[in-house]
């Protein structure tokens, strides 16, 4: 069985104590640590504490003749099957989204092929200036997962975002990244576990022309069911319009209008989870006009009168024996987001919710998502990550709920 691998880093801050604890839940859960202390990380924690917690020595130095006849800092960061910053300073952040390696830790994550997970620890104001937010932005959709950093009182006085995300939620993160990894070779956790996703958006005619649709680009749903189908999964994808090819291993069902997104899922049963990413329209004509609605000089508009289209998530969490074991609903909000998420979840009758903020730039649309989840135990924030990466934790994290059995009603 192959033992996962983390490179773990720890910067110069005050926060480098959290690293300590770190790596005692690391090594307690079976991960190997390597552990790697940079000049100014070393004046807050030694590195024969950092050493002796992981079992490894400590690396400080990127020059060592011993090392370097082998490329040791190559070695170091391909090793690892996951590389971790904590704390990451602004000097760190700034190095890693610049490209710069005059030093061991920068040189690691410039030589890396491998994933990143940076938790990020510095003063409220090195946080909010707007280097710091750039150098931030452009991690992420460099593919580097951000957790943190979480709000609350600092060492120099000040209150706000910068404290370092606490140990057990960082291994939270780390573990969550490294489940696909974890597992025995050939071994694909929802192998014969059968999941429908639905994704994009719906499009309901108005006349032979005209259509209500959003602005759902179909990527975060396209994403998770390959995830799914990377772990075992028999996955049927009922998409509304999208111009995303179907990912490898996946069954796509094209539908057009809400009625047929439901008919498709409900042929698509039985199944032992159903998530429900798509943008479904709420309305559609009441009557779709046979020909083209044309504009008149002076004229007034056409009336439209809109009723409501199936609740397509409401219909599968409905109790029955051909529920599925697991049922996730998508809450795109634009305001009040936790609240309207609860509020949804208790109306829909769903096992998880998991919501976004959609009038944040770039999210509708775009790469990256910021989603929170809600469960029965509570609320889960995740930091903004590409789609992809989104789509890879939540695929682990329905793994390890039909494996456990822990959600099913």
């Amino acid at each position: 069985m192959h033992t996962s691998r983390v490179l773990l880093i720890v910067g110069g801050g005050v926060a480098a104590y959290k690293a300590l604890e770190l790596v005692r839940l690391l090594r307690k859960a079976d991960i190997a640590v390597q552990p790697v202390l940079t000049e100014a990380g070393a004046r807050f924690v030694t590195p024969l504490s950092l050493g002796a917690l992981a079992g490894e020595a400590a690396r400080t130095e990127l020059f060592s003749l011993t090392d370097e006849a082998r490329m040791g800092h190559i070695e170091l960061s391909r090793a690892a099957d996951l590389l971790v910053v904590a704390p990451a300073t602004a000097d760190l952040m700034a190095k890693a989204a610049n490209g710069m390696a005059d030093d061991l830790a920068s040189t690691l994550l410039l030589a890396t092929d491998k994933p990143v997970l940076m938790a990020p620890a510095m003063n409220v104001r090195m946080w909010s200036h707007p280097a710091t937010r750039r150098n931030a932005e452009r991690l992420v959709s460099d593919g580097i997962t951000l957790i943190g950093p979480d709000e609350g009182a600092m060492a120099c006085g000040e209150f706000g975002p910068g404290r370092m995300a606490e140990p057990q939620a960082i291994f939270s993160a780390i573990v969550a990244r490294l489940t696909p990894r974890a597992a025995p070779a050939g071994e694909r956790p929802l192998a014969g576990a059968h999941v429908i996703v639905t994704a994009g958006p719906t499009a309901e005619p108005i006349d032979p022309v005209r259509v209500l649709t959003n602005r759902s680009s179909g990527k975060q749903g396209y994403a998770l069911a390959g995830a799914l189908a990377d772990l075992g999964a028999r996955v049927s994808l009922v998409s509304g319009p999208t111009a995303l090819a179907a990912p490898r291993g996946v069954d796509r069902i094209g539908v057009e209008t809400a009625d047929q997104m439901l008919a498709a899922c409900q042929a698509a049963l039985p199944a032992d989870a159903a998530v429900c990413v798509a943008a479904v329209s709420d309305w559609r004509a009441e009557a779709v006009a046979p020909s083209k609605l044309k504009k008149t000089e002076g004229g007034a508009p056409p009336a439209l009168r809109l009723v409501q289209t199936p609740d397509i998530l409401a219909t599968l969490a409905a109790p029955g024996p051909r529920r599925p074991a697991l049922v996730i609903g998508f809450a795109a909000e634009t305001e009040a987001l936790e609240v309207n998420m609860a509020e949804k979840r208790a109306r829909k009758g769903c096992d998880w919710i998991v919501g976004n903020d959609v009038s944040a730039e770039g999210i509708m649309g775009g790469d990256l998502n910021e989603v929170v989840i809600a469960d029965a135990q509570g609320l889960e924030r995740w930091p903004k990550a590409p789609k992809s990466e989104v789509a890879r934790r939540l695929a682990a994290r329905i793994a390890r709920a039909l494996l456990a059995n822990t959600d099913r009603p």
